[in-house]
């Protein structure tokens, strides 16, 4: 089975995942996209985090409504830092006749040199890079051009989505609507549980939440 490997922090996740999802499956031509929420993040403190649970939970929203995408907590049961190698190896051995995409951001594949284990990153699973204005395909090869398996790294090409989870943080909190910046679902969820400084709604009336 070809399997793609989305990870992330996702907090909160967004349409823009969620697009990033379905071209990467489609130009991939994969049966699956899965989502992996980090548990610990290795190399940053998280700003507002509702904690991993929520964020899963979240995922689970997003994506739970397209039987072609799947979710994981295998990051999140995991103890330690959540490190992609680890997260592979595991993968790996749980399934060994699938072949394995991981989907990056143009930023996390320049960063790949300071990962951990980056080449056993590399050699688990097809690298796959949806490049971004500020990091082009020539830009990412200068970075990661000596690193054991960067030549078998692929390409998407993407709608440009100019949406992120810190902006969609600062709104919440400034009162402003985020409907068609996540799923509706997602929007409830937060208002519900008075995420990112979101007036809390009693779930019953979850859909009005935050502003639409």
């Amino acid at each position: 089975m070809r399997v793609g490997i989305l990870g992330g922090v996702f907090n909160p996740p967004h349409l823009g995942h969620l697009v990033c999802a379905q071209e990467a499956l489609v130009q991939l031509e994969l049966e699956k996209v899965v989502f992996m929420p980090v548990g610990q993040a290795p190399h940053r403190e998280l700003d507002d985090d509702p904690g991993a649970e929520a964020r899963l939970q979240m995922v689970e929203l997003a994506a739970g409504d397209d039987a072609r995408f799947a979710t994981s907590r295998a990051e999140l049961d995991r103890p330690g830092p959540s490190y992609t190698a680890d997260t592979l190896r595991e993968l790996r051995e749980k399934a060994t006749g699938d072949e394995l995409f991981l989907i990056l951001g143009g930023d996390q594949a320049a960063a790949l040199p300071s990962w951990h284990e980056p080449e056993t990153v590399l050699s688990l699973a097809t690298v796959a890079v949806v490049e971004r204005s500020n990091w082009s395909r020539n830009a990412i090869g200068i970075k990661i051009g000596r690193l054991r398996g960067a030549e078998r790294i692929r390409y998407l090409d993407m709608p440009i989505i100019q949406i992120s989870s810190s902006g969609i943080r600062r709104r919440v909190s400034e009162g402003k609507p985020i409907r068609y910046l996540v799923p509706d679902k997602v929007a409830n969820y937060i208002g519900a549980n008075g995420l990112y400084g979101a007036e809390q709604t009693d779930p019953e009336n979850a859909s009005k939440a935050v502003p639409a």
